[in-house]
């Protein structure tokens, strides 16, 4: 049953109406105000869960039919997709991409015809995405986002299609759009049936790395870019989730 499905969050509604609130915030934004601060988002979550996409990529065939944002005020913003997408994805992921001192929230979205996609979301509604992968039943699996070379403006990392074409792709969030810059094949994140998304960034010296393993799981990758180029260096045997999770978190080798 959905109510027991794994991934499933019940939230409650705020009664606001949120295509006004939303409307008035996308004014202000082209009138060149800044949004309230209480306009902010605190935190957000799936919700609307569906099977109208039997991929199960996941574990399970539930996915979501909408995000819910609530703000630093309190109100609770809810963005329903089309019946030709879902979010197929564990949880939404808030990063400050922007530079404002508000994050935005990151999502895996995918059409039930063209696969997966990133997809970032404001208060306003969807800022930018990635192209769809292509067809239906592809997928990926973001590992974080950090400013990979320094430049002050945030990157964006995922690994593409992680049980098949098994790259690692690299976007800047540039001026509200989303910027290709690398891809690095040979590297993954995740298992079909998997409930969660191995590896990710951590921040251990003067440039953030990327934590993935190697493309038939034997050992763990970290990668760095620097800008023009990738680097990547073997930090020893994958011997399971945990042991990857601690490099992520840590910065010994």
């Amino acid at each position: 049953m959905l109510a027991e499905a794994r991934r499933l969050a019940l939230r409650f509604r705020s009664d606001f109406p949120r295509r006004v609130w939303m409307v008035l915030c996308g004014w202000m934004a082209l009138a060149g105000l800044a949004v309230p601060v209480g306009a902010e988002i605190v935190s957000a979550d799936y919700v609307k869960p569906t099977t109208r996409y039997g991929h199960g990529i996941l574990g399970d065939a539930v996915e979501y039919g909408a995000l819910e944002m609530r703000l630093r005020d309190g109100r609770t913003l809810r963005l329903t997709l089309p019946e030709t997408s879902v979010f197929e994805d564990l949880e939404p992921r808030l990063f400050d991409l922007d530079g404002d001192g508000a994050p935005e929230v990151v999502t895996i979205e995918s059409s039930l015809t063209k696969g997966a996609r990133l997809a970032i979301y404001g208060e306003e509604g969807l800022i930018t995405a990635t192209p769809h992968i292509g067809r239906t039943h592809r997928w990926l699996a973001p590992l974080g986002a950090a400013d990979l070379d320094g430049d002050g403006k945030m990157e964006l990392a995922y690994i593409d299609r992680p049980h098949l074409a098994r790259i690692l792709r690299i976007w800047r969030f540039d001026n509200g759009q989303l910027v290709h810059l690398l891809d690095t094949p040979g590297l993954t994140n995740h298992r079909i049936g998997q409930d969660y998304i191995s590896g990710g960034i951590r921040e251990c010296g003067t440039m953030p790395e990327i934590l993935t393993v190697n493309a038939d799981w034997s050992r763990i990758v970290a990668t760095t870019f620097d800008g023009k180029s990738a680097k990547s260096r073997d930090l020893g045997p994958f011997r399971g989730r945990d042991g990857l999770a601690k490099k992520v978190r840590t910065c010994g080798d």
